[in-house]
C-alpha cells in the first residue's frame, strides 16, 4: 500500500495519459489511490476515464466491497473492507464516442440497483472490469452481465483479470461484450486458457461494434421505462 500514489502523481496514470494524447484515444482503466482522508491507512478502489486529449474525466470509487469470512468453520477470509475504503455514489453517465456510458466495478455487479439507476439516467454503455474469483466466475459472471444488459437494455462491457495473482489467488478471466439483447458477440480466455498456454500465452483484444440503434430497437419493443 505505500506504493499507492494519487492518480495526479502516479507514473502508471501519467503513462496512460500520454499515450492517450499521443493516439488521440480515450481509456478507461481502474486503479487503487490513497484514501483522502489523511488519518485512513486504506486504499480507493477507483475507475478512471481519460479522454482523447489526455485529461481524467471521470471517476468513480467502488461502492460494494466483499467481505466473505468462512474462518469459524475453517474456511477462508476476505474481507476487502479491511483495506478498501467503499465509495460513496454512483456517478452520471457521461458522453463519449461510443454513447453515455455508466461505470461500476466488480462485485458491484451483483447489485442491480447501480445498473438500474444508470439506465434511467439513458446509459447506453455500462462497463464492469473485475476480478472475479474461479468458482464464482464458472457460476455466475455470464449469467450476470447478460441480466443486467437486458435489465437496462445497455450494450454492457467487462474487461476481467485472468490467470494466477500469487499463490492463493486466481481470476476467472473471460472478458465480455453484451449486447442490450443479452448476446455475447465478443469473449476472451479465462484462467484455464491461459495455464495451458503456459509460456506461449500473451494478452488479448476484443475489438468490436457497439450499435446504438440496437438499444433504441430494444427500447421500443419491450418499453421498460414509464414515459410521461
Amino acid at each position: 500500500m505505500s506504493l499507492c500514489k494519487p492518480a495526479a502523481t502516479s507514473p502508471f496514470v501519467l503513462g496512460l495519459r500520454d499515450l492517450a494524447r499521443q493516439h488521440r484515444l480515450p481509456i478507461n482503466v481502474g486503479i487503487h489511490e490513497p484514501s483522502e482522508t489523511t488519518s485512513s491507512k486504506k486504499i480507493r478502489n477507483t475507475l478512471i476515464w481519460i479522454d482523447a486529449k489526455g485529461e481524467i474525466t471521470q471517476r468513480y470509487q467502488k461502492l460494494h466491497l466483499f467481505d466473505m469470512d468462512l474462518s469459524k468453520d475453517g474456511g477462508p477470509k476476505m474481507k476487502e473492507s479491511d483495506t478498501i475504503e467503499a465509495g460513496k455514489e454512483i456517478i452520471p453517465p457521461f458522453e463519449t464516442d461510443v454513447g453515455k456510458v455508466g461505470m461500476a466495478i466488480c462485485f458491484d455487479l451483483r447489485f442491480p440497483e447501480i445498473s438500474l439507476s444508470l439506465k434511467r439516467q439513458g446509459a447506453d454503455v455500462i462497463i464492469y472490469p473485475s476480478a472475479f474469483m474461479p468458482a464464482t466466475g464458472k457460476a455466475h459472471w455470464h449469467a450476470l452481465l447478460c441480466a443486467r444488459a437486458i435489465e437496462t437494455e445497455s450494450w454492457v462491457i467487462a474487461s476481467a483479470q485472468v490467470g494466477a495473482h500469487n499463490e492463493k489467488r486466481s481470476s476467472y478471466g473471460h472478458s465480455l461484450v453484451v449486447t442490450p439483447w443479452g448476446e455475447i458477440v465478443g469473449e476472451l480466455g479465462g484462467a484455464e486458457e491461459k495455464e495451458k498456454a503456459g509460456d506461449d500465452w500473451e494478452p488479448e483484444v476484443i475489438i468490436t461494434d457497439v450499435d446504438l440503434e440496437a438499444n433504441e430497437k430494444m427500447k421500443k419493443e419491450l418499453p421498460l421505462l414509464r414515459r410521461t
